[in-house]
């Protein structure tokens, strides 16, 4: 059953068309990934599908006493609250329900009622009517409900009394998903809720999204989600909207195949419409400068043959994507040694004795869940925090480049042109032209980069990173800002690299393309995975787990 079905939907913002008659039909039970491009429109629509926002043009049909939720990319949370008190100001008509059950027992109390028969019945029948209506909606067992979607999204009944400021952003994240879960809305709306999550927090949402009864829409990055749990994907790019059957990897198998034959028939109009034009060239030049009315009328009859012909819009190819390749020196056989590493801050210890050694050429992924240490341990290597014991030594020709997760290694007041023509001496013509290979115009390349989006700033870094030319790089969650297209250009690029890789990353997609080794950071120890990509990772480590539990 179609329970939401959007027909010619527009939506602009002064001169720039943001949504361009976009139509598509959601069905009950279904989980739907929205995809595109940063900028494409994506929480625009969510916006539209949630009633927050309403549409300039078009109409939107949803199936009668829908009940929608939606999650936003930053879940507004009271801080001053705790985990369960914040958790609990959800499912508002339980909320108002509960209060007037709660004043109606007040007023039960009240000498002026219970002493006046006919008031204390009315007030005993209206509580009556409350507290069937409040049990109707599930009102009783809210509380318990509630509990137990926090515990299935991994938070722990000792975190339920921590107030909400001390928690990390995909904690909040997840807190802001219990509270749209516990509502059980018919079309639920998550805008980005993988974001910032580690790996166990993924695959509880992963977990709790396959047992989901409603239809879901879906705004993510992660590639690896959308193939386990999408039932289609919707694809909006250029304002227009495309809809597909199956997770990410059969939408982009089907997306190519679609693009061909569009391309194929567009190219064989293109063809027949050059060959008529020639003909009608051709037959103009034998009427005698027009004098032959025989003639003429053949070359309009062929004129408006072409007029009449069906005609295939050329398939729009991708956007332009960022122009990104790495070139390395080559450096000696081993880049990495690590022997004996301890560090712990007070007395919380991160990780103690770790061994690593890393060869040229490998691409090794580090994984882990948040707080385990993987950031501290590449700021180790980079000798930004000293560690308590142990050594850490590069090889002699090893030059290393490093991508930080939150840009601190980017000077706020320079700007992008600035910051490239410090690190290489081109002009200031040179720069603007590197630049916009990274999609910089010249209003961003002059602005300070203090001013720049979060997906800006991260190929601002991957500019400067390509310009360094390490035959090492040091990478800290490089795609969590960028969009799909550009996660791919980077995982080309990665491919093609001869240096080494050591990179920190929750996206599994990522890690499948890139990875040639797996690290896992548990317990304070380093689990090492050779030759594996992230999904032979998992399967080594099912087996290994419970060899490591006896």
């Amino acid at each position: 059953m179609i329970i939401l079905n959007l027909d010619a939907i527009t939506r602009h913002f002064g001169a720039n068309d943001v949504l361009r008659g976009v139509s598509a039909a959601f069905q009950e039970g279904t989980v739907i990934g929205l995809v595109g491009p940063n900028g494409s429109g994506k929480s625009t629509l969510m916006r539209i599908l949630a009633a927050e926002d309403q549409p300039d043009g078009g109409s939107i049909y949803r199936y009668p006493g829908q009940r929608v939720a939606r999650l936003a990319q930053d879940p507004e949370l009271d801080v001053t609250r705790t985990v369960l008190e914040e958790a609990m100001t959800a499912g508002p008509a339980i909320r108002a329900m509960a209060e007037e059950l709660a004043a109606l027992e007040e007023r039960m109390g009240r000498p002026e009622v219970y002493e006046d028969a006919r008031r204390l019945q009315n007030t005993i029948d209206a509580h009556a009517r409350a507290t069937q209506a409040f049990a109707a909606a599930g009102g009783p067992a809210f509380a318990g409900r509630l509990r137990a979607t926090l515990r299935g999204l991994g938070f722990e009944e000792a975190d339920l009394d921590l107030p909400v400021s001390v928690l990390s952003g995909g904690q909040k994240k997840l807190l802001g998903l219990a509270k749209v879960l516990v509502e059980a809305p018919d079309l639920l709306l998550l805008d980005e809720p993988d974001n910032h999550l580690d790996l166990a927090a993924k695959e509880d949402l992963e977990r709790t999204l396959e047992r989901y009864g409603g239809t879901v829409v879906l705004i993510s990055h992660d590639r690896y989600l959308l193939d386990l749990v999408a039932d289609g994907i919707l694809e909006l790019d250029h304002g227009v909207a495309t809809q597909y059957e199956g997770g990410y990897t059969e939408y982009v198998a089907e997306r190519a195949e679609r693009r061909a034959r569009a391309e194929k028939a567009w190219g064989m109009e293109e063809k027949e419409l050059q060959r008529l034009d020639a003909a009608r060239r051709r037959i103009i030049a034998w009427s005698s400068g027009g004098q032959n009315e025989k003639m003429i009328r053949r070359a309009r009859n062929i004129e408006r043959r072409m007029e009449r012909m069906p005609r295939t819009d050329r398939p729009t190819s991708d956007r332009r994507g960022i122009g990104l390749a790495f070139q390395a020196e080559r450096g000696g056989d081993r880049v990495l040694q690590i022997k004996g590493l301890s560090k712990a801050f007070g007395d919380k210890s991160l990780f103690q004795d770790l061994d690593l050694t890393l060869w040229r050429g490998e691409r090794v992924g580090l994984v882990g869940g948040n707080g385990t240490g993987k950031s501290v341990l590449l700021k180790t290597i980079l000798g930004e925090i000293a560690p308590d014991a142990g050594t850490v030594n590069l090889g002699p020709t090893i030059q290393v480049g490093h991508y930080a997760q939150e840009h601190e290694d980017l000077d706020g007041t320079r700007t992008p042109i600035e910051e490239i023509r410090r690190v290489r001496p081109l002009s200031e013509g040179a720069a603007l032209g590197f630049l916009g290979r990274f999609l910089f115009d010249q209003a961003m390349a002059t602005r300070p980069i203090s001013r720049l989006s979060g997906g800006e700033r991260s190929r601002m870094q991957m500019a400067r990173l390509m310009l360094e030319s390490p035959n090492f790089l040091l990478l800290d969650e490089p795609t969590n800002h960028f969009d799909i297209a550009s996660a791919e250009v980077l995982e080309d690029a990665l491919s093609e690299y001869s240096g080494t890789v050591f990179v920190v990353s929750h996206d599994r997609y990522f890690l499948d393309t890139v990875a040639t080794r797996i690290v896992e950071l548990e317990g304070g120890r380093l689990w090492d995975y050779p030759d594996c990509n992230y999904t032979a990772y998992l399967a080594e480590r099912a087996k290994r787990r419970p060899i490591l539990a006896s």
